[in-house]
């Protein structure tokens, strides 16, 4: 799909086809039931947890945009990627990257742990390691890529090759992405996942969670799931959705136009020990991410120096947000070890290479002079004087 294409589908490609008025905006099918007809004869709608035509507009059009055959909304990126964990079985495991996001983190080793589903954390940039990595038991990998929050790059189509040589899936959560950027799909990904809380709304309004499947027997399974769970995106919900993601394009690149400028900023800038994104040449993953990616996103991190002091440098943001989200107009400032990352041990925390000093950026689409000034504000007022 061009560039053009996809722009275009973010604009057309929400269409209601059982809309008599043939409104311009998809309706919002505020209902739980439906009045059924024939007896014994299957309905296209019978009950909003099973299907709904707001949100089977959603579904269909993220299908489409990560060029894939299956769509399914819930109420939360966890509730998607809970029910994806839901495809396994007891004594099954599952592959995870070094810097896993903390939620899917404590979902795997606090509470799914109870039903026998177990877990190891892998390299998964390092396809050697990933090579002698699986067992009998493994059954997938779970991608970030970039990673949560180091924005480590991993090889979509080298880590699938390799998964799939030993029999596992590979499941991508491409939130930091989106398919604007990146479709791993097309790429040898079993499973997209997104929390589209972040850049496929983009607003900060709504919660909200995608996944998308090729394999129609898959997708059947995951789609009993779905109905079975309940976890599902709400009508309204999807409404704001489908008219969030019509301005995706606009604002990815405006945000990731910004998040490169400012990474090459604090590069020269004393107050940044380390600087990690993947759009920068540098960058250890740039050579990957260029190649099958056509962007490398709004989000970055950085080491604040030890001459400065962390809880006053968030202290002192103006404009710059400090949230544990992400992918809003709105930039946000997060502390990893305190907020998004707080649920795993500290011990294990140091040993992803997640300090206690690590910043991550999440680039909105204010004035790229006034986050600069905001953050140059920050670096100046947490300096310790003595």
């Amino acid at each position: 799909m061009t560039k053009e294409e996809f722009e275009t589908l973010l604009v057309h490609g929400a269409r209601c086809d059982d809309d008599k008025l043939a409104a311009l905006t998809v309706p919002i099918y505020q209902t739980t039931t439906y009045r059924q007809g024939e007896l014994g004869v299957e309905p296209p709608y019978d009950y909003s947890r099973s299907a709904n035509p707001t949100r089977r507009v959603l579904e269909r059009q993220i299908a489409a945009l990560e060029e894939g055959k299956h769509g399914f909304a819930f109420s939360s990126g966890m509730a998607a990627i809970t029910a994806i964990f839901f495809l396994f079985e007891s004594g099954d495991e599952i592959l995870i990257p070094k810097d896993l996001y903390g939620g899917t983190f404590r979902l795997l080793d606090v509470h799914l742990k109870n039903f026998g589903l177990a877990w190891r954390i892998i390299d998964t940039t390092d396809a050697e390691s990933l090579n002698g990595a699986f067992t009998a038991r493994t059954r997938a990998v779970l991608l970030e890529t970039p990673t949560n929050p180091l924005l480590r790059v991993s090889d979509i189509a080298e880590v699938s090759a390799i998964a799939h040589r030993n029999g596992a899936l590979v499941i991508a959560d491409n939130t930091f992405l989106t398919p604007y950027f990146q479709r791993p799909l097309t790429l040898g990904a079993d499973i997209v996942v997104h929390s589209a809380t972040k850049y496929l709304s983009g607003h900060n309004d709504v919660l909200s969670g995608l996944a998308v499947i090729n394999d129609d027997e898959l997708a059947e399974s995951f789609l009993m799931i779905q109905k079975s769970t309940g976890g599902v995106l709400a009508p309204f919900d999807s409404y704001l959705l489908i008219r969030g993601l019509k301005t995706l394009a606009l604002r990815m690149d405006r945000e990731a136009e910004s998040a490169l400028s400012i990474a090459r900023w604090l590069l020269s800038h004393e107050g940044a020990d380390r600087v990690y994104y993947p759009g920068l040449d540098r960058d250890p993953g740039n050579p990957i991410q260029s190649r099958q990616a056509s962007g490398s996103g709004a989000l970055l991190s950085f080491e604040l120096n030890g001459r400065y002091d962390i809880k006053a440098f968030f202290a002192a943001l103006r404009v710059i947000t400090p949230a544990e989200s992400l992918g809003s107009v709105e930039s946000m400032a997060c502390h990893p070890a305190t907020m998004s990352h707080a649920a795993i041990p500290p011990e294990m925390r140091a040993e992803m290479g997640i300090s206690d000093r690590l910043v991550r950026l999440a680039i909105g689409i204010e004035s790229i002079e006034t986050l600069k000034g905001d953050l140059a504000h920050a670096f100046d007022s947490s300096m310790k004087r003595s």
